[in-house]
């Protein structure tokens, strides 16, 4: 006898629905393939959690051409730009005139809401507030239980992907994997503040204190970050001393000052660089956080889980209506050939901004050689352009 109050068949299991899961369920709906999508969040929690968010073009389009919303484009605020700023001077890294491309800022939480909305208004089975989610048999006839209000169930699937981001329970099912990572030893202090905006693009500056970041979120709401140590505690920072220490950072010969507020929120932001391969295992396939995580430096994070989303939907495309057996083996090749650039590029600028606890004079000045040569230099300026725009889908 069942121990299951109920079993649905579905043709993709999707765990979890962040904006990577809402992403590969609304493809696949286009493609005209059933998902279901489950995570142990509420929608309300899922929403309610401030998310930063700087959007390649690529990801921009995927949003738009899809049928999901255009909300980032009449919402959204277009980033032709950064400055990057040390010895007290901004430089504008003018992505435009580089490489013809723009970014969008565009917080992840409003990503979230743009997916959740076209996804009910296509009819999609959603499955929030769930428990005790577990995977089973996905080498051959993948199912997937989980308990809600009602009880146990059970969903029955061709396929499951393992989009539950960096604590992921599916991560743990591929078999021998090879899990590469490297640790940072500094933090990011993260504040929202009720401001007008500093300047109307980002800022990332290196100082002689540290590395500090400038965004923005609203006329009103601003985001800001600065370098610290991984073990410091937001409580023990007073308005006034997070102050001091941002403006530091920003100050310099040209008189530039933030512009200040009540903080409404602070936070610490440690992070480091993951890898994990393969991407895949049997009729497993993980997509985003769940296989990848880089520093937030390069603002990367959501846009690389877009990226592995848009390879994977056209695998299970090729998997399910064209009877292809072979198409998931060649996912983890297809979508780690853009993570190792986005990678490269992540670390790249966490290490040319961010002052090392050890650094010697040598290494200080190396660092700010690296700097002026990178703004003096369009092909150089070109590269962080590109990178930071978004490399061409393949």
């Amino acid at each position: 006898m069942s121990t299951f109050t109920s079993t649905t068949r579905t043709q993709v299991a999707i765990v979890g629905g962040g904006p990577a899961g809402l992403m590969l369920s609304h493809l696949l709906h286009r493609a005209g393939i059933e998902s279901i999508v489950l995570d142990t969040r509420t929608y309300e929690q899922i929403e309610t959690t401030h998310r930063a968010g700087i959007l390649e073009r690529d990801s921009v389009r995927l949003l738009v051409e899809s049928g999901v919303s255009d909300r980032v484009l009449t919402d959204g605020h277009e980033h032709q730009g950064i400055d990057l700023r040390f010895d007290g001077v901004s430089h504008r890294i003018d992505f435009q005139k580089l490489v013809g491309a723009s970014c969008w800022l565009y917080p992840q939480t409003d990503v979230f809401i743009d997916l959740h909305a076209a996804r009910v208004r296509d009819g999609g089975d959603l499955r929030y507030g769930i428990a005790d989610t577990a995977v089973t048999d996905h080498r051959d006839a993948p199912h997937v239980a989980y308990t809600d209000a009602d009880g146990r169930h059970e969903i029955r699937a061709d396929l499951v992907v393992g989009a539950d981001g960096s604590r992921s329970i599916c991560r743990d099912l591929v078999a021998n994997p090879q899990r590469l990572f490297r640790e940072y030893p500094f933090a990011w202090f993260g504040i929202l503040a009720e401001a007008p905006r500093s300047a109307p693009e980002l800022i990332y500056t290196r100082s002689p204190f540290g590395f500090a970041l400038i965004s923005q979120r609203t006329e009103s709401v601003q985001r800001m970050y600065f370098q610290c140590d991984p073990a410091e505690n937001p409580d023990d920072w007073s308005d006034d001393r997070i102050w001091a220490e941002l403006q530091r950072r920003l100050a310099g010969q040209d008189g530039f000052a933030l512009q200040e507020g009540p903080i409404i929120d602070k936070s610490v932001l440690p992070f480091r660089s993951f890898v994990q391969t393969p991407m895949r295992d049997g009729k497993l396939l993980l997509a985003g956080d769940a296989a990848h995580t880089v520093p937030p430096t390069g603002a990367k994070g959501l846009n690389l889980a877009l990226a592995d989303v848009r390879v994977l939907a056209e695998t299970i495309e090729r998997a399910l209506l064209a009877d292809d057996e072979t198409a998931p083996d060649s996912y983890t090749d297809r979508a780690l050939a853009r993570v190792w650039k986005a990678q490269h590029f992540s670390y790249w600028m966490t290490t040319m901004l961010h002052k090392a606890s050890d650094a010697s004079d040598f290494d200080e000045r190396r660092q700010l050689g690296e700097l002026e040569t990178l703004t003096a230099s369009e092909a150089g300026s070109a590269y962080l352009a590109e990178g930071y725009t978004g490399w061409p889908s393949v």
